[in-house]
């Protein structure tokens, strides 16, 4: 069976995209954002981040020498915590009287420039509660006048250099401390800040070569890893859609990953049940078909034999035809009644009524239409039993296991009803009745059992029937039950017969 291609949706193709495609996005955008945040936090925001540890260091530099402030060996360590940090280190008085200093770095501020007022610098400090960061350009200070020249008395440090001197490179960082005579004391702190132009230039040439190096590199990888995880999927896709055209011989083959196997299994396990399925339809329709010809044969023949021939209009033929049109309505019913019962769309009456008396009249209505042919159903009761079902119902699923059972009986042509009660322990030990039929024919193969109480199942392919039916039956007793909350089953050994049963509770 073939399909055209337009079998398959073909709205907003044009907007979709490939799971393959997809992938490949997904890793080239995940590539564009590390190389962003590479550009970021090595080239843009690098000045800012060097600037913020060069402080941290500093001020934890301070912090170790005001504690250390009152050690006999003061000198020392400031000369050590200088040398280990590269930092030249004053420690002034309130008058701005040097007490300790350390020079390391050639040529910084507050050793080398005379215009720095260290004598001033105690009520700034003072008046910054305590803490003054400075930042200056070391070429652009103040340079040293020469001996002839006259220094103006109150030169200041120059806070903010011109707008066309170059970024500033050092960093003055005072801070008040107490020393153990309760004496307030100013320690300075200089500090080069290395200018990171030349490395902010070095990183972005390399980074230039990076990104080049990893637009194709994602590119390329985006691509291999895209096609390797959606081939599998492509594949499935493949297969389903021959699936859906109704070739269930389609095998799915999922390789790469677990879920993927999985799918395939279950899409394989899929195929093979609707394979089957669609052998049931064709068995049904086939069975149905075979049904319907034979009555509308009869009602056809035996009707043009009234309207031609006079000698054949007689109630013999009228009854021929109303009993082959009363067949025709029970095969329509069965369908329409399996249909309604599957997908829930029947209505169900329960009421109070005697099931020993139902089940004898139904036996006593089968015994009286089979007599003719031999067929002999006897019916053995313990006592008689009323439970609340829909009487209907209950008695339709009756009639098709008789009639199931005398489809396949053997040629002795008996079968025999019993109804029996038992207290069920799993449900407190409620009273159940449980109907069985039991028929002396060939019985059902092992491998059969699990099925028969599907729909369009059939055990013996050839078609005989000795009264009407569907195949449907077994099927309309299964949907019957359930709604009822019984339950059901058979035994049956090949050569033994079979027993069909079926428990209600009372």
């Amino acid at each position: 069976m073939k399909k055209s291609k337009s079998f398959f949706p073909q709205k907003n193709k044009s907007r979709q995209i490939t799971i393959k495609w997809k992938i490949f996005l997904f890793l080239l955008g995940f590539c564009g954002v590390l190389l962003i945040l590479l550009w970021l936090f090595q080239v843009v925001f690098l000045n800012s981040f060097y600037k913020s540890i060069k402080i941290n260091e500093i001020k934890a530099t301070a912090n170790t020498i005001e504690k250390s402030i009152n050690d006999e060996n003061i000198a020392t360590i400031i000369s050590t915590v200088s040398e280990n940090n590269d930092i030249c280190i004053k420690v002034l008085s309130s008058s701005g009287d040097t007490i300790y200093s350390s020079h390391v770095v050639k040529g910084c501020i507050i050793h080398s420039k005379p215009t720095f007022d260290e004598k001033a610098l105690h009520s700034e400090v003072t008046n910054n509660d305590g803490e003054l960061f400075q930042y200056y350009n070391h070429d652009g200070y103040a340079r040293e006048t020469e001996p002839d020249s006259v220094q103006p008395e109150n030169t200041q440090i120059q806070d903010k250099p011109p707008a066309e001197e170059k970024e500033k490179d050092t960093l003055i960082y005072s801070k008040t401390i107490i020393d153990a005579n309760n004496n307030e004391l100013i320690l300075v702190l200089n500090s080069l800040i290395s200018p990171v132009n030349a490395t902010v230039n070095t990183l972005r040439v390399q980074l230039y070569y990076i990104t080049a190096f990893m637009i194709l590199f994602s590119v390329i990888l985006a691509f291999i890893i895209a096609k390797w995880i959606s081939r599998p999927i492509e594949a499935i896709n493949e297969s389903a859609k021959m699936l859906a055209t109704g070739d269930y011989s389609t095998q799915f083959k999922g390789t790469g990953y677990k879920e993927i196997a999985e799918l395939s299994d279950t899409l394989n396990f899929t195929a093979k049940e609707l394979s089957k399925v669609e052998l049931l339809r064709q068995e049904l329709i086939a069975n149905i078909s075979h049904d319907l010809r034979t009555p509308l044969t009869l009602i056809s023949g035996y009707a043009e034999a009234m309207r031609d021939l006079p000698d054949e209009n007689n109630s013999e033929n009228a009854q021929i035809i109303v009993d082959e049109t009363k067949r025709l309505t029970t095969l329509v019913n069965d369908v329409m009644d399996i249909s309604k019962l599957q997908t829930g769309n029947i209505n169900v009456h329960l009421q109070p009524y005697n099931v020993t008396v139902s089940l004898s009249n139904s036996i006593n209505r089968m015994n009286k239409m089979m007599e003719l042919d031999g067929y002999q159903i006897d019916f053995i009761a313990d006592r008689e039993v009323t439970l609340t079902a829909d009487e209907t119902r209950i008695s339709q699923a009756f009639y098709n296991l008789l009639t199931n059972a005398i489809n396949y009986t053997g040629d002795d042509k008996k079968i025999t009803v019993t109804q029996t009660i038992f207290q069920n322990p799993a449900d407190d030990l409620t009273n159940w009745v449980k109907i069985e039929v039991a028929d002396s024919g060939e019985g059902i193969a092992a491998e059969d059992l699990p099925y028969i109480w599907d729909r369009y199942y059939k055990v013996d392919k050839t078609h005989k029937r000795a009264v009407t039916g569907t195949g449907l039956g077994l099927s309309i007793v299964k949907s019957i039950l359930d709604i009822h909350h019984g339950d059901y089953g058979v035994t049956s050994k090949l050569n033994e017969g079979s027993i069909f049963w079926f428990t209600l509770k009372i």
